[in-house]
């Protein structure tokens, strides 16, 4: 059946400036996460929380089984979506109606993990709930939070970040390099200007600098970039001036709040008025963003053109406002740190509308966003669309914030939820989908076409048995609106939505009868190819279930010619799992398992999670028919693993689990109840990309996985690191390019990019490139 709901691991954040010694933080860290289930990292902005607890996660990450998750939240303002950004960096995408803490908890109550939870002070209320549910309510889940002030909960153990120690300036300073405000200053001074090292001439002056600045490691960075057009002692004398100025004379000590807003303020006044702008406008965006995102928003009067915006980026990335990071894409994004971004707002509401304008010009440049991916969604380019809106969900749930709590913006908030139902059903979290959409629908009431979208679209996210009844009432009063209004687009996908609610309801004839005439009727002005995909997907899948596998297998090879036509992967990967189906039943098992294991390759391009759940589900009841029982064991209990992260009981639905009830009841009757248990928590303990790769590599007959001895072959990939350059070079095979347009797009000969792909192949113990991609896919 048609939905999905990619998972990707949240990986720890990469570190943007120098590195930093914190040995003595470092080990106190480890020590408090192993006798505590909350430890909170706390301190002033700018002293390096984030950076310390990435590096204690990276340190103990091996004593958590299902691994360590980064759940950054400096980006979002709503405490109703704390939980669905924890189970978005979990991979989790719970369907049902229950609240989403309580759901996030039975989720994770059998997971051994650490949850690091970045920039909760403007959350705490929540964030105290969110951890206080996981220490009741699970044994196994770690959680460690940055925070400018404690969450406040009993079981809490803080942690204080302080800043950097710096040597006495009027001491011995022979040893003044091991310090380490001292030696990050040296370090980003020597990025500034080339060949800048500590000596004996210039020791006590970065000392009484970093002392100055009270040892604040972002503080110390933005001073350094100074070095460009002054010397140390020349820093040193411009920064006195700025705190006397401050004080009014005062000798006494700044509070170090007052230390890093002057650090701040003299970064800005480096600036020019371009950039100052461009500044502030850019503040309005939450997490990273490329220079397109940047241009939009900065568009008007300062500002100037695209050329000016980008020259004006340039400049606030060389003065160290701007992070740089890698994009999904390879391209380049960026990131103001939050105390910068904090900074920047404060300077765009000195000037009355210019807040607004800025936020409103970042919806429209959502909304485009929005309607470029949907409209290029059936195409080859949905592994790359996948990835975009993933890097810019923080700047999506801004949009829409914005459009929803801002009178006179309903309507377009409402539009932008209903734009993206292809994400929120296909690529993104069907529960935040839902609690989108229910405020959109609640904020804007009016008849329109975009309620007509958003209707359907919360209907077709029902995905348990309590909300389907609901989900049908909303796609039926969308196709009633949408007749009502003329529009026969719309009336056509709310059609599509309450057909896939009787499928999973288990209405077979019912549902057989609405999608015959939905693909008898042919396309309508304005579907969605990808809704009429799926119609004819819904339909193969009825007749397979039916047993009418012929039949079933006519409308699988039109699915297969429309997709190809479009070099369309998703709803291929659907047609080629019900192809596998209707080959099953006829008792076709050699040809199901090709077409299944396609069926996966193509899932894991675009990481839908539902679809690669029930292709395992298929697999294992091919490996049983074929009476590989070990395989087939083993196979249940990796899709079980990974029907944990949707809904264990395949929602309920009758049809759903009998592809696996008929698989376990013989495999059972095979191997007995031991032995059918060892293989089960085998694939049960295998991680998604392991699994997935044994299987695309494996020739389905139970001779390759597992080995004879009756334990699986380990997986090579599951352990092998590849270079940066094999990396690179692995991406591009999974994007399908051969070995000499891979040489031409990294500028290298062919035969070196022909030795990186042979060097992969090796290390990865795979005999082709589709295994790579494969390979690449479940990395993601």
């Amino acid at each position: 059946m048609g939905g999905s709901a990619p998972r990707r691991d949240c990986h720890l954040p990469v570190e943007t400036t120098s590195f930093v010694d914190r040995r003595c933080e470092l080990a106190e860290g480890r020590e408090l996460l192993a006798r505590a289930r909350l430890v909170t990292l706390t301190g002033p902005g700018g002293v390096g929380k984030t950076r310390l607890a990435a590096r204690i996660a990276a340190r103990v990450a091996r004593a958590f089984p299902d691994g360590v998750r980064f759940v950054p939240l400096s980006g979002l303002h709503d405490p109703a979506l704390v939980p669905l950004a924890v189970a978005d960096a979990l991979g989790l995408h719970d369907h049902s109606e229950r609240p989403a803490l309580d759901a996030l908890v039975e989720r994770l109550r059998e997971r051994r993990l650490l949850l690091v939870v970045d920039n909760c002070e403007h959350l705490a209320t929540a964030c105290a709930a969110l951890a206080g549910a996981l220490l009741r309510g699970t044994t196994g889940i770690r959680v460690l939070a940055t925070s400018r002030h404690r969450l406040g909960l009993t079981e809490e153990h803080l942690l204080e970040v302080r800043p950097l120690p710096v040597p006495d300036p009027d001491g011995d300073l022979t040893a003044a390099d091991g310090y380490p405000a001292v030696a990050l200053f040296a370090d980003r001074a020597a990025a500034v200007v080339p060949g800048f090292r500590l000596t004996a001439a210039n020791r006590a002056s970065v000392a009484r600098l970093c002392r100055r600045l009270d040892g604040l490691p972002l503080a110390i960075e933005l001073a350094a970039v100074r070095m460009r057009v002054l010397d140390v002692d020349q820093l040193l004398a411009r920064l006195d001036d700025r705190y006397r100025l401050l004080t009014g004379g005062s000798p006494a000590v700044l509070p170090r709040h007052q230390t890093l807003r002057a650090a701040v303020d003299w970064s800005h006044e480096l600036c020019d008025e371009r950039e100052q702008t461009v500044w502030a406008r850019l503040s309005v965006l939450a997490g990273s963003f490329d220079l397109e995102a940047a241009e939009a928003v900065c568009g008007g009067t300062v500002a100037g053109s695209s050329a000016d915006v980008l020259e004006a980026v340039a400049g606030l990335v060389d003065k160290s406002v701007l992070c740089r990071e890698a994009g999904p894409d390879g391209g380049l994004r960026y990131r103001l740190l939050d105390t910068l971004r904090h900074y920047g707002l404060e300077r765009l509401r000195e000037s009355p509308g210019e807040e607004r304008a800025a936020r409103v010009r970042h919806r429209d440049w959502a909304q485009q966003l929005a309607a470029t991916c949907e409209r290029e969604w059936f195409g080859p380019g949905q592994p790359g669309i996948v990835a975009r809106l993933r890097a810019d969900r923080d700047n999506l749930r801004a949009a829409l914030d914005f459009s929803l709590t801002t009178p006179g913006e309903a309507h377009a908030g409402l539009r932008l939820a209903g734009t993206l139902w292809f994400h929120w059903h296909a690529c993104g979290a069907p529960r935040e989908g839902r609690y989108w959409l229910d405020r959109a629908l609640d904020a804007h009431p009016d008849p329109t076409p975009e309620r007509a979208r958003a209707l359907w679209t919360a209907g077709l996210l029902a995905g348990c048995p309590e909300d389907l009844t609901r989900g049908r009432r909303r796609a039926e009063e969308a196709r009633a609106l949408a007749r009502r209004l003329g529009d026969r687009a719309e009336a056509a996908h709310a059609d599509y939505a309450i057909g896939v609610i009787r499928l999973f309801s288990d209405d077979l004839p019912g549902a057989l009868t609405h999608f015959r005439a939905a693909v008898a009727r042919g396309r309508v002005p304005g579907q969605h190819l990808s809704l009429l995909g799926l119609d004819h997907v819904e339909l193969a899948c009825a007749l397979a279930f039916l047993g009418r596998a012929d039949e079933a297998i006519e409308v699988c090879e039109r699915i297969r010619e429309l997709c190809a036509e479009h070099g369309e992967q998703w709803v291929l990967s659907y047609g080629e799992r019900i192809l596998a189906l209707a080959l099953t039943v006829k008792g076709d098992a050699e040809r199901a398992d090709a077409h299944a294991r396609e069926a996966l390759r193509l899932k894991l391009a675009v990481h839908d999670v539902v679809g690669i759940a029930l292709t395992l589900d298929l697999l294992a009841r091919i490996a049983a028919d074929r009476g590989a029982h070990d395989r087939a064991a083993l196979l249940l209990g990796g899709a079980d693993r990974a029907w944990t992260d949707v809904d264990r009981d395949r929602w309920g639905s009758a049809c759903l689990g009998a592809t696996r009830r008929a698989a376990e009841d013989r495999v059972r009757e095979a191997i007995g109840p031991a032995d059918y248990r060892r293989a089960y928590d085998r694939g049960a303990a295998l991680a998604l990309p392991e699994l997935a790769a044994r299987v695309l590599a494996d020739p389905g007959d139970g001779t390759g996985f597992p080995r004879p001895d009756g334990h699986p072959e380990e997986p090579p990939a599951a352990t092998v690191r590849l270079t940066r350059r094999e990396a690179q070079v692995a991406e591009l095979v999974a994007e399908g390019l051969a070995n000499q347009q891979i040489a031409d797009r990294l500028v290298i000969a062919r035969r070196t990019a022909e030795g990186h792909v042979e060097r992969i192949l090796s290390k990865l113990g795979f005999s082709n490139r589709s295994q790579i991609a494969a390979w690449v896919a479940a990395q993601r």
